[in-house]
């Protein structure tokens, strides 16, 4: 009986699980070995080499494909090589890592935060940016978040699994604990407190992105609105009051302080501080 051969579909998949690798992390890296399958063409998946790898990241430059999708497509192409094709010459592979554009983020200030918060869709996407601001949450964190990860006693939330798989703890204001007491006691969430139509589940992240446009157009504001901007603010404007980079590293929760650091050159304190020599002529 002939045994069929193992789908290395399924198997780049079960090693990323093993990995503990988040569900879009998987989906991500999926989709890139998808993709690079129909690059192929008619040659087998698990007959390509690293120079197959190579000639499709050069193929995805070409295309004008951004710096984050041929970043991901190297990981994901890297993991799948070493780990479902085993390759007996994984330490001589040189793959292309894409050179990513350190591009800054505009920053809102605080007066358009606070019309992005009043030019909200409904009082869940108001609770939502408030809450990603006043806690400097991600996303995924943000839609995962549930009533008893709140904390008022000790006044702060609770953020479990976070990136990377980390617990910590981020500061809760008065003013956002009274808000989601608010939103809570008007939709009567199942489970997570930033549910979609289906109870029990959270809200799609498209859908908030979405509300983040509607509300940027309603309250006239011209730089780019989005959940990260509301993090990038929160941030920006902590270091802006004097708080210590290493607790905006801890309630940012990120791993590297040089990541944290970029939110010293967003800081507009430092900047109006400096006089131009033009000035002393």
């Amino acid at each position: 009986m002939t045994v069929p051969s193992p789908d290395p579909f399924q198997q780049f998949k079960n090693v990323l699980r093993a990995a503990s690798r988040a569900e879009r992390t998987i989906d991500s890296y999926l989709g890139t070995l998808k993709q690079f399958d129909d690059f192929l063409a008619e040659q087998p998946l698990v007959a390509s080499s690293a120079e197959d790898v190579t000639k499709y990241l050069t193929h995805l430059a070409e295309k004008g494909r951004s710096d984050s999708t041929i970043h991901v497509a190297t990981y994901a192409l890297r993991g799948f090589s070493r780990y479902v094709l085993r390759r007996p010459d994984w330490g001589e592979i040189h793959l292309p890592r894409a050179r990513r554009r350190k591009r800054l983020p505009e920053i809102l200030d605080q007066q358009e935060v606070e019309a992005i918060f009043n030019a909200a869709p409904s009082p869940k996407h108001r609770a939502a940016f408030m809450t990603c601001y006043g806690s400097g949450l991600r996303t995924d964190e943000l839609l995962h978040l549930e009533p008893r990860h709140i904390d008022a006693q000790r006044m702060v939330i609770r953020v479990e699994l976070g990136k990377g798989r980390k617990d910590r703890d981020v500061v809760l204001s008065q003013r956002l604990l009274t808000e989601l007491r608010e939103c809570w006691k008007r939709y009567r969430p199942q489970c997570y407190l930033f549910e979609g139509r289906t109870p029990g589940q959270p809200m799609a992240a498209t859908s908030l992105q979405r509300a983040c446009g509607q509300a940027r157009k309603k309250a006239g504001i011209t730089k780019t609105v989005s959940l990260r901007a509301l993090r990038h603010a929160f941030a920006t404007h902590l270091v802006e009051a004097g708080t210590s980079l290493r607790v905006v590293q801890a309630l940012l929760g990120h791993q590297s302080l040089s990541t944290t650091t970029v939110y010293t050159h967003l800081a507009k304190n430092w900047l109006t501080d400096v006089k131009s020599p033009l000035d002393n002529l």
